[in-house]
């Protein structure tokens, strides 16, 4: 699907820089920099995936996970409590990159393989046509969509712009699946892989060398560490570094994605600190997860220390997020364990329940926002694009789409003005792979402290307060039937003005309802 034109905010030159403030005490001639930016992004990790609690007590988890990088970052910044992502990677990084809500960009499941489809078969049900090869910079494209990606405008707005680690924007052999093409000078390790086959140097990061194809998730890039005794997670970082020193010299703001491929499956070994959570008493496997938890927290402190070695601390910002929450699905843990680590939130990645959608946040910008301070407000993975733009000075800019994301600028500054009276929108009208409470096709709405998810297959509602109710355990639809039907038209709704997709049953061909329409 191929979007018309569309204009986002004024129609003025392309990503026009906001000037450089004097610095008290400076010469006029010197100029304040515009911020460098690092957006550090984990793959899969869940809510209760670190030792830093982003709930209002400590848990289990918070006690047994050591990432003192996150702390330390969250007592320079912000720590957000409520924010969300969809379930699945792809559609949060296509709404991280486009500033749109899944149900209008329509690549709402996983994409790899070109124009095909990564759905469960169903008896029941047949499943959109939705935009399986992603997202890219050009028109015409099959089952793309075509999007102005965030990157692009940082990079016509004066930044060096460099990828490290996961992409997964677009299919193999489709243009989103490099990161060149989304508006990135610098790509390391980057394709269309929305994994990895091997975390370890010494498997070559799952590449072959005997002149086979390689299999899925092999990492491309990294050829200077295969046979070596290196975790990928060290390894990006240390190329990550690289290319900050050579960022440094050229005078201009920097922009790092830094997308880690950790902590998604498989659980390999990261022996730098897997002994340690063994001599707690943890599972073999268990033990792997956390030590891949740790690595990942690692680099996190290998940055900062590099920033404040270069007395770059000062003016960079740093957003950390995940794309979904924590694997906890029967199938994903094929040996077990772990079932339960987003707990007490109720399920995970895939899945409609808090356990999919809520993710760890925290946001430093030195000078701007409050050291130690803790958002209780909500926002979504969409809202990362102007907001980013925003803090960049980039405040006159065209898209090809319409923009979703509303700026979080107001909840870093202390002020609720973002989120007073919004709702917050997911539509998944697909089928993952696992399965898992609240893993089906489904559609949802977060409104203040309520939360209505509609399942597509049988028309179940169920009604949460999440305020209240954080572990989605008591349904509400039968006490409050006034706001069933409220939230329903307006999830409906909303639905429509996307032009969102639905499945169709196959026994009669026709679309599953709406939910305000039962």
């Amino acid at each position: 699907m191929n979007t018309k034109l569309f204009l986002s905010l004024a129609i003025l030159p392309l990503a026009t820089p906001l000037q450089g403030k004097e610095v008290a005490g400076q010469e006029n001639t010197t100029r304040q920099t515009r911020p460098n930016i690092i957006l550090f992004l984990v793959d899969d990790m869940g809510w209760q995936d670190t030792s830093l609690p982003f709930w209002k007590e400590k848990t289990h988890y918070n006690e047994v996970y050591e990432t003192p990088n996150m702390e330390r970052l969250a007592k320079r910044g912000m720590m957000f409590t409520q924010a969300y992502a969809s379930s699945i990677s792809s559609p949060s990084r296509c709404s991280l990159f486009t500033g749109m809500n899944a149900a209008r960009h329509r690549v709402t499941n996983w994409t790899y393989p070109k124009n095909a489809s990564t759905d469960r078969k169903s008896e029941v049900l047949t499943l959109p046509d939705w935009n399986v090869n992603g997202i890219c910079q050009v028109s015409g494209i099959a089952h793309t969509y075509q999007a102005t990606s965030l990157a692009q405008l940082l990079k016509n707005g004066g930044y060096h712009t460099i990828h490290c680690g996961k992409a997964h924007f677009g299919a193999v052999d489709t243009p989103g699946e490099n990161p060149y093409h989304m508006g990135f000078e610098v790509n390391i390790a980057g394709h269309a892989g929305g994994g990895l086959a091997s975390y370890l140097g010494e498997a070559n990061f799952g590449n072959r060398t005997d002149g086979k194809p390689n299999p899925w998730f092999a990492v491309p890039g990294l050829e200077k560490y295969w046979g070596k005794d290196i975790f990928i997670s060290e390894a990006l970082t240390q190329e990550a570094v690289q290319a900050l020193d050579k960022a440094r010299r050229y005078d201009q703001p920097f922009f790092l994605y830094m997308a880690h491929y950790a902590i998604h499956v498989p659980i390999d070994k990261d022996k730098r600190f897997y002994q340690k959570y063994r001599d707690k008493g943890l599972t073999e496997k268990e033990a792997a997860y956390a030590a891949l938890i740790e690595g990942m927290d690692k680099s996190l402190g290998d940055l900062m220390d590099y920033l404040d070695k270069y007395r770059l601390t000062d003016n960079t910002i740093i957003l950390f997020m995940s794309d979904n929450g924590g694997l906890s699905s029967e199938a994903g843990w094929r040996d077990g364990v772990l079932h339960t680590q987003n707990s007490p939130l109720n399920s995970g990645k895939g899945s409609a329940y808090e356990g999919g959608i809520r993710e760890p946040m925290i946001v430093s910008w030195p000078g701007h926002v409050q050291p130690g301070s803790k958002c209780d407000s909500y926002l979504i993975i969409e809202d990362f694009y102007p907001t980013l733009l925003e803090m960049a000075g980039i405040r006159h800019y065209k898209t090809v789409q319409p923009i979703d994301g509303i700026s979080f600028m107001p909840l870093l500054e202390g002020k609720d003005s973002s989120s007073k009276g919004r709702s917050l929108y997911w539509n998944f009208p697909n089928l993952w792979g696992n399965t898992g409470p609240g893993i089906g096709a489904t559609c949802s709405v977060r409104d203040g402290d309520w939360k209505l998810i509609y399942y597509y297959e049988t028309g179940k509602k169920e009604l949460f307060n999440i305020k209240e109710d954080i572990g989605e355990t008591h349904d509400r639809t039968e006490s409050h039937p006034a706001l069933v039907k409220r939230l329903s038209k307006k999830l409906g709704k909303y639905l429509r003005k996307v032009e969102a997709q639905r499945p169709s049953f196959k026994a009669t061909g026709r679309p599953c309802p709406w939910p305000d329409e039962l």
